[in-house]
């Protein structure tokens, strides 16, 4: 699969991304190579390969589920960077 430049254009556009006219036809190179690499993993035969989440077979540790009253209120916030009566305050984000 090839990239053109209009496509460049047209993704970098959608992205707003400001690419330079001159970076454009380099660029649709670049991604051209990238699709046909990606094309030639597809014909690795992965017959009989198991999924994987990572390279080593680990079990995750697991840790007792049990409920407490939660941490010192006074520890947990002192890392906070601002309080007000025991609790975080944080900058608005709805106006």
């Amino acid at each position: 699969m090839a990239i053109d430049a209009a496509t460049v254009r047209k993704v970098a556009r959608l992205a707003r991304i400001a690419e330079p006219e001159d970076r454009i036809e380099p660029l649709a190179r670049e991604l051209s190579g990238i699709l046909a690499w990606i094309e030639q993993l597809s014909e690795v035969n992965t017959d009989g390969v198991e999924p994987m989440t990572s390279a080593v077979a680990v079990a995750a540790p697991m840790r007792e589920d049990v409920v407490t009253e939660g941490g010192d209120v006074n520890k947990i916030l002192a890392n906070a960077p601002k309080t007000k009566d025991g609790f975080f305050v944080v900058p608005k984000v709805v106006e």
